[in-house]
Formats: C-alpha cells, structure tokens, sequence
C-alpha cells in the first residue's frame, strides 16, 4: 500500500497530478478540493494516497489532507460507491463539508453532486453517519482558501485561451451536463479569472454546503 508520496510536482490539472519522487514520475488522481490547494510547478509537494488494483487497472489516488484521504477510504466501502465516485465526491465537497451534510443529514446537498442520486445519498447518509466517528480527532483540512499558485490571479495570455473553456471541460469531466457546466460558468466568471478560480466558485454556487 502506498500510503504518502513527496516530491516535486511537475505537472497540475484539474484531476491528476504528476508528482516525480527518485526519479519516477506518478501520475495521481486527485479531487478538485485537492487540486484548489496544490502548489506551483516545481515545488515540493506531499499527498497522502490511496492505492487500488483492479483487474484491468492499477491507480494512485491522492488528497491534501490524512482526512480527506481515510473519508475517501470509508465512502468506497458504501455499497455501490467505488473510487471514481468518491473522487467525485471530494470534488464538490471537502471532508468537512461532507461530514456536516451526514451529521445535518443533508441529502439535497448530497443529490446535488453528479452521479448521485437520491437512493445513494439515503444510502451514504445511512452508512456514513456510524463510520464517521472513526475520523474524529484527525487534522483539520486547511479552509477553502486556496495555498498554491494564486487561482484567480493569472490573466489569460494565450493566443485564444479561455479559461472559461477549461473550466466548463472540467466540471464536465466531474460529470455536470454540458449546460449547467457552462451556465456556472458565467454565473461567476470575472474579468482575469483563472480557471482554478471559475471550477472553485461554480463548485460552490451549485453545491453550497452547510
């Protein structure tokens, strides 16, 4: 089990990261709460990660924080809940977030995350609500403040780059049909905006929490 990885983070996009270690360069599945706190290229970079091996697949999932990492453990032993939804999930809520929806019993914020529905938010608030305890006493995760490369500060300086582009493909890829990524998307897009700073805000416009 690969339980922590550090190096130096080479590349960063909404959803994985490349972290190079001793020469090796992993390849990490990461959470948007995740990638909102990363640092810039070329920096040091720790991620507390999971390791899972299917028949057809073997992938590093990664997280900022022990807690969002072990929540992510407990959400893929929910029946019919496996990585790539829990990822999901850590997407559009963080570990705190997600622990105040079990404790409020909040399913509307719940229904709210792409690819789940109202029985498999009945079922993670069923499941969830006797497992969470074991999270208690652990590190808080950071605020949703971001501590990396200053999202929302960069102006766009590509020959036709639109930021905007980049975050309605993300919000896409989460799951989000393609007219909610973009109606999101304007709701919050300002002037200078980086696409960190658009996935953030339109995360937390369609999925306010608490």
């Amino acid at each position: 089990m690969i339980g922590r990885i550090r190096g130096t983070l080479i590349e960063k996009s909404p959803g994985q990261a490349l972290v190079e270690c001793s020469g090796l360069g992993y390849e990490v599945d990461i959470p948007y709460t995740t990638f909102f706190h990363l640092p810039d290229a070329g920096t040091e970079v720790t991620l507390h990660t999971h390791f899972a091996v299917r028949e057809d697949a073997q992938s590093l999932f990664g997280f900022v924080s022990r807690l969002d990492r072990d929540l992510f453990r407990l959400l893929i032993k929910v029946n019919g809940v496996g990585p790539r939804l829990a990822v999901g999930i850590l997407s559009g809520l963080d570990a705190q977030q997600f622990i105040r929806c079990v404790e409020t019993r909040d399913a509307n914020a719940l229904v709210k995350l792409p690819g789940v529905g109202k029985k498999t938010a009945e079922r993670l608030l069923i499941e969830m609500t006797d497992r969470i305890g074991q999270l208690e006493g652990q590190f808080v995760p950071m605020s949703s403040e971001t501590t990396g490369g200053g999202a929302g500060s960069v102006e766009t300086s590509a020959a036709g780059y639109d930021p905007r582009d980049e975050a309605e493909a993300a919000l896409i890829a989460l799951g989000y049909r393609p007219q909610e990524a973009a109606k999101a998307i304007n709701k919050v897009v300002e002037k200078g905006m980086a696409s960190e700073e658009l996935i953030r805000l339109a995360l937390r416009n369609m999925i306010p929490a608490g």
